[in-house]
């Protein structure tokens, strides 16, 4: 590190002591910037083609990560269990923890809130791209997928968002031991939620056990059944499985951390706000091995697995401001900008949407879609554009 220039030094006493004070601060700040930063300071076009490489990477390695996190958990015999969700919750998130560790550590606080919140927009806008393009039979995605379980998951959803917006009326200075009461709050109606949704899984005291009539035939969570079995008799070790589990979950980390700062850095030469971008460009890239992995499932017929994914995933997202503190120290949710709430309302929005379309079940298609996805692709698009007007 150089040495610090004159006006750096400088108290506004003049003070030996104010400048001394002065130069710890600069060699601090300067230090930590160095530690963090895994890329040093590139062109606009760069920056872009970093990005862009680091979106493929987490597109092409959340597919193997997605199929080998199946054949994992069935070999370890967690299954449905508790331990199983929790797993599969993580290594589908991958990209997004990576980008909220990454962003916490280099003080893009912003980045990261909104990279969560918009996350859960986007990837529920997912679900449109399924109903439009992985379901076969003429009927729409939630007709298909009707299920009480899946109404449930919908409402932990809602309920770990209300926690947010209550956690950005609390004080900022209310941390202990880098800890604040909402992340740890949002953590536990998490895993309360787990829970919840394993029991209703199991039986639920309705009819057919909360089935709709006229749904898809097979159990849920069948093409992953069939993964792991095709795995088995094709001789896969289960060395194998932890090795390629392990290299895709080690390159979606690093394409995740290389993107929020290579994208972070685009953004900023361009003027764009890191909230919006988190929002958008950066959620949509962290968005596609949900995407991949959905349109497999719904191609094989497996639509309320496709459905818990994105709603599972949803869930968990927030929890990652649990994270976020313990590595920034500070609290994230009570410095939340007008944005964030906003973008935490948007995705409640289109959850209680799809929610709505599990119950009444729209069984007539509008250009390959169910009335529910026109709503959620009409409300997201309008909410991208009002995102565009709040005050920065």
């Amino acid at each position: 590190m150089g040495e610090p220039a004159d006006h750096e030094l400088n108290g506004p006493d003049g003070s030996a002591h104010a400048a001394y004070a002065r130069f710890e601060v600069v060699a601090k700040v300067r230090s930590y910037g160095e530690e963090v930063n895994l890329l040093p300071h590139l062109p606009l076009w760069t920056e872009l083609l970093v990005f862009v490489g680091s979106a493929g990477v987490i597109w092409l390695a959340g597919i193997p990560l997605s199929n080998y996190t199946d054949i994992l958990a069935d070999r370890l015999h967690l299954g449905q269990a508790l331990g199983g969700l929790i797993l599969l919750a993580v290594a589908t998130n991958l990209p997004e923890i990576a980008i909220t560790y990454s962003a916490a550590a280099s003080g893009h606080l912003d980045v990261a809130v909104s990279n969560i919140l918009g996350g859960i927009a986007i990837q529920t806008v997912v679900l449109v791209a399924l109903d439009a393009f992985g379901v076969r039979e003429r009927r729409p995605l939630t007709y298909q997928a009707a299920s009480l379980v899946l109404v449930i998951e919908g409402a932990i959803v809602l309920a770990v968002l209300v926690v947010v917006v209550m956690g950005t009326q609390l004080p900022k200075n209310l941390v202990v031991a880098r800890l604040s009461p909402d992340v740890v709050l949002i953590a536990v109606v998490w895993v309360v939620g787990l829970m919840l949704t394993q029991r209703a899984g199991s039986a639920l005291p309705w009819s057919n056990s909360g089935e709709a009539p006229d749904s898809q035939p097979k159990p849920r969570g069948h093409s992953k059944k069939s993964r792991s079995d095709d795995a088995t008799r094709r001789g896969v070790s289960t060395t194998r499985v932890v090795l390629v589990f392990g290299a895709a979950a080690l390159a979606t980390l690093v394409a995740g951390a290389l993107a929020e700062e290579s994208g972070s850095a685009a953004a900023d030469q361009v003027g764009l706000s890191g909230a919006l971008f988190g929002a958008t460009v950066l959620a949509a890239a962290t968005s596609l091995p949900e995407l991949s992995t959905g349109l497999t499932a719904v191609r094989q017929g497996d639509y309320k697995l496709a459905f818990g994914d994105i709603f599972g995933g949803n869930a968990f997202l927030p929890v990652l401001f649990l994270l976020a503190v313990l590595v920034s120290g500070k609290a994230v949710l009570p410095n939340a900008h007008a944005a964030d709430i906003y973008l935490t309302g948007l995705a409640a929005l289109l959850t209680i949407v799809y929610m709505a379309g599990l119950v009444f079940r729209p069984a007539k298609e509008h250009a390959r879609l169910g009335i529910d996805s026109i709503a959620v692709l009409v409300l997201y698009a309008l909410g991208v554009v009002g995102l565009v007007f709040l005050p920065q």
